[in-house]
Formats: structure tokens, sequence, C-alpha cells
């Protein structure tokens, strides 16, 4: 039997310009050694898909439960990001912190996605052990692109909203 492709698939061109876009990064320092690595690449795919992220714009925290609030704080003034992409890594270990903040992470950056009306990306690793967390750092490339994905497309469906008198 064949295996089944997992991934998204990939996203029309038109949708990929990051051109003018304001992206936001919010990166957890607990399991820096790939977090960082995460951050990097996120933003070398940000920056080839026409986005400049500024300093400013990257947001440090000391772990993935932190993630939702530093989501919104990059939201709201004085940033105004158009979208947020949240970095961590939660690995499991031998107790049950793992559940904990793994699922606040999650339920925290779809609320602030949800009353925000903006993109919120989930990048954060939830994994049984380092090395599958190591195997997964290249995903953060394709945050940067569902981020600029999803910006052009909410701004594509409120234009069409606009044009019919819905908004």
């Amino acid at each position: 039997m064949a295996e089944i492709e997992k991934n998204a698939g990939e996203a029309s061109a038109e949708f990929l310009d990051g051109t003018g876009l304001k992206i936001g990064i919010a990166v957890a320092r607990f399991n820096s050694d790939i977090t960082y690595k995460m951050r990097d690449q996120c933003l070398a795919r940000l920056e080839e898909l026409g986005v400049t992220v500024q300093d400013s714009h990257v947001f440090e925290v000391p772990g993935s439960f932190e993630l939702p609030l530093a989501a919104r704080a990059l939201l709201d003034p004085p940033v105004l990001a158009d979208a947020v992409v949240a970095i961590g890594a939660v690995i499991r270990g031998e107790t049950d912190h793992y559940e904990h903040i793994a699922n606040a992470a999650s339920q925290g950056l779809l609320r602030v996605s949800e009353d925000s009306l903006k993109p919120v990306i989930f990048g954060v690793l939830t994994t049984d052990t380092v090395d599958q967390a190591v195997e997964r750092i290249e995903h953060s490339k394709g945050y940067a692109e569902s981020a600029v994905e999803m910006v052009n497309r909410l701004k594509g469906l409120r234009e069409r909203r606009r044009g019919i008198g819905l908004v």
C-alpha cells in the first residue's frame, strides 16, 4: 500500500508574496538549541518570501507556556503584526508537565488567533525525544509560508466581502 502524503500541499505563488507584510515571531528560549534554529530558518524563509522582519518583531519568552501572551503582544500596538509564528519545542519527560504545557500553548495560541482574527501559526514541536524534535526543525520553513499564505488569503476574503457590501 502506498504511503499517504502528510503535508498540506503547496500554496499557489499568489499567496506566497510577503512584500509589505508585517510578521512577528514569538520564540521560546526553553530548548533553545532547537527553537533558535527554527527561528533562524523561519526568518530566512520569510525573507525569501519578501517579508522583512524587524528585530523588534522577534519576541523571546522563557518557554512555550508564554507564547500566547507574546503572540498577542505582537498583534497589538505598537507592532500590529499581520500574523505571528509561535515557535517552541515541548519534549515529553517523565511527568505530566509535557501535557499541560502543550495543551496550554495550543489552546492559548488558538484563542489569540480567534480573538484577534489574525493568523497565529502553531510552530510548537511536541515530541517524545530530542532527536524527533531535531528531525522536525525544517518544518519552520513551512510555518513562514503558512503565515504569509493566511494573511494573503484573509486579505482576499475581506476584499471580496467589501466588494459585495458585507464589510
